[in-house]
């Protein structure tokens, strides 16, 4: 596999369908390139705004994707989606000056949840994150986190107590998580939430929310709030990464136990040389070291 052969294969999100007009043209960016897309009330259409190269554009889970390679992979299953008695709702788009990867990477730790989530996802001093398993499916070539648990004073829209939270973590390509948890009105369902993140840039991103819930009290607004409020508390965490770009080698941020998953999702980037948005050691500054200690000698 060639570096970053992946995303230019993959269908990438820009736009949660209920919020696109008919017969307005949109203009954006995926990768670095931009684009220009629209729906004219019979389908969707999609081209490169400059030059030449090929340009797919569909519609799945509700929301608009984009591939920008002749070759587009198959799209990730999520059964829930097909079930009757789901509540899909787009839970907004925010841009995020930060790597896509950061984005996807804050959505799978569990650590955070008690000192950024208080009183939501979780509150002190309940702060530690029990071990769990992970694993990647050799068929799908996708990360599971299974066996999470973390007791949260408002799990839901439709929690009115503390509850122990059971969670499943699935990364299903590098710049798309999905985030499986005990669906409070049907405890032995589990309610899905997708973060589908576009990566505008290798610093730049929008990060699109698409919830598949089990939910006949709340309204879509109330359901909306809820999201918006959690996502929002992680906004100051996002924006102020440093470097934007995410490392994958480990000597720049250390791992401990509770980054399971994290450890993983960066090993598994490598493996699938996933390069875009990711940061290294600048080659100029090593270039210059090296031509100073030639010069010395």
């Amino acid at each position: 596999m060639l570096k970053d052969e992946m995303l230019w294969r993959d269908w990438h999100p820009v736009m949660i369908v209920a919020d696109m007009a008919a017969n307005q043209s949109y203009r954006t960016s995926v990768l670095g390139v931009p684009i220009v897309y629209s729906h004219d009330g019979q389908g969707y259409h999609a081209r490169r705004a400059e030059g030449d190269g090929p340009c797919s554009i569909t519609e799945r889970y509700a929301t608009v994707w984009v591939c920008l390679g002749e070759d587009p992979l198959e799209f990730f299953a999520i059964p829930e989606f097909d079930e009757p008695d789901r509540r899909v709702l787009g839970a907004g788009s925010i841009r995020l000056h930060v790597s896509g990867l950061r984005a996807v990477e804050n959505f799978l730790d569990m650590g955070h949840f008690p000192f950024v989530h208080d009183g939501y996802l979780g509150a002190e001093p309940y702060t530690e994150v029990l071990p769990y398993d992970v694993e990647i499916d050799a068929a799908t070539n996708e990360i599971y986190a299974r066996n999470c648990r973390f007791v949260q004073p408002r799990a839901s829209a439709t929690a009115d107590k503390p509850i122990d939270v059971s969670y499943i973590y699935r990364v299903a390509r590098p710049y798309t998580t999905l985030l499986y948890k005990t669906c409070v009105p049907a405890p032995d369902r589990l309610d899905v939430i997708g973060l589908f993140v576009q990566p505008l840039s290798e610093e730049w991103c929008v990060a699109h929310t698409v919830m598949i819930y089990i939910d006949d009290v709340n309204s879509d607004e109330e359901l909306r709030k809820f999201q918006q409020t959690v996502f929002g508390q992680d906004l100051m965490i996002l924006i102020n990464q440093v470097p934007k770009r995410m490392p994958l080698e480990t000597r720049h941020e250390v791992p401990v136990r509770a980054d399971a998953m994290s450890s993983v999702y960066r090993r598994w980037l490598r493996e699938n040389k996933i390069a875009f948005g990711t940061y290294s050691e600048p080659e100029v500054a090593q270039t210059g070291m090296a031509a100073t200690a030639t010069a010395g000698a």
